[in-house]
């Protein structure tokens, strides 16, 4: 398999980056670009007492896009030289399903997502992007798992 294109999905953690240094060898290796993309989740809301009224959306999202192209910038270096990077920040409800859709529509060859390793009610809580991103995905997903 010819990898031209790697998508690389982070929350902007610590634990988010446990991919890069993999991802960064097996770029070089095959001279496929990174993309490193983050999604600003917007939340929305219907006003209690307000059964006909719009959604709002809570928070700032353009204040957060800006904020995570500057922190996505500053992950990007962690890749290393020798790597055509491409960083890109996207607002949507749903982190995996815009992970998703963006390399369906960007001819990305393989997704590289981090796991968190969480289990149980704070998987529930919380959610699972990884495990989000697996359901939806329609070509191969590349998954690190914490480190024991």
């Amino acid at each position: 398999m010819k990898l031209n294109h790697i998508l690389l999905p982070t929350d902007l953690s610590e634990e988010a980056t446990r991919a890069f240094a993999p991802v960064a060898e097996l770029a070089r290796d095959s001279g496929a670009k990174v993309t490193l993309i983050h999604v600003v989740r917007i939340l929305v809301t219907t006003p209690p007492g307000a059964m006909f009224a719009g959604p709002l959306t809570i928070g700032d999202p353009r204040q957060e896009k800006e904020d995570a192209e500057k922190a996505l910038a500053e992950q990007a270096k962690a890749l290393g030289d020798g790597i055509e990077v491409n960083c890109e920040v996207l607002l949507d409800e749903s982190v995996g399903r815009a992970v998703v859709e963006y390399a369906e529509q960007n001819g990305v060859d393989v997704i590289a997502v981090s796991t968190h390793g969480r289990s149980g009610l704070r998987r529930v809580v919380l959610g699972s992007v990884a495990e989000d991103v697996l359901r939806r995905a329609h070509l191969p997903v590349l998954a690190f798992p914490p480190a024991k």
